[in-house]
């Protein structure tokens, strides 16, 4: 997490998060903190929220007759833990996330299991349309408390460089 300050009056300093467009650098890699162990609680409150009616995600009974032999996690929201957990560190500063490919879930997470999150910069280029921004492309990818990839998937923002993010206009 990337996470500073600033002074906004002689004594007074408000916090700061994310990056800049000029501060990503392909081939490095951001540990996303803190971890998620998820609940039963939170996957059905997942599902009824997003109306997916699947029973492997909160009928134990007819969970139990699959392979897995319990619930499982809604994936979507495996995706969302994860984009939520790389914000503070790769898209603070974004002005728009422009696209999400290759989203591959490779192993099951169930209740109980504790999520962690990286994001590695995959490329990054000057946007040829916004002379106040660039692109960067990242993939994250998401482990259970055993080291298991659970998660990997490709993400593209439009990143605001210095001097010309949101939070400046906005006095924030």
């Amino acid at each position: 997490m990337v996470q500073t300050h600033k002074e906004v009056a002689p004594g007074r300093f408000r916090e700061t998060f994310g990056r800049y467009f000029e501060d990503f650098e392909p081939g490095h890699v951001y540990e996303h903190r803190p971890n998620r162990t998820i609940t039963e609680t939170e996957n059905t409150w997942f599902t009824l929220l997003t109306m997916n009616q699947h029973p492997m995600h909160f009928d134990a009974e007819y969970a139990k007759h699959s392979e897995f032999g319990r619930c499982i996690i809604c994936s979507p929201f495996t995706v969302a833990l994860m984009v939520g957990m790389s914000v503070s560190d790769v898209s603070q500063k974004a002005i728009a996330n422009l696209g999400w490919k290759e989203i591959k879930l490779t192993y099951p997470l169930f209740a109980g299991d504790t999520l962690s999150a990286e994001s590695e910069v995959l490329d990054k280029r000057e946007s040829k349309s916004r002379p106040n921004a660039g692109v960067v492309t990242i993939r994250t990818r998401g482990f259970n408390q055993d080291g298991k990839l659970v998660c990997e998937f490709d993400r593209t923002m439009l990143i605001a460089k210095r001097g010309f993010e949101v939070e400046a206009k906005a006095g924030y």
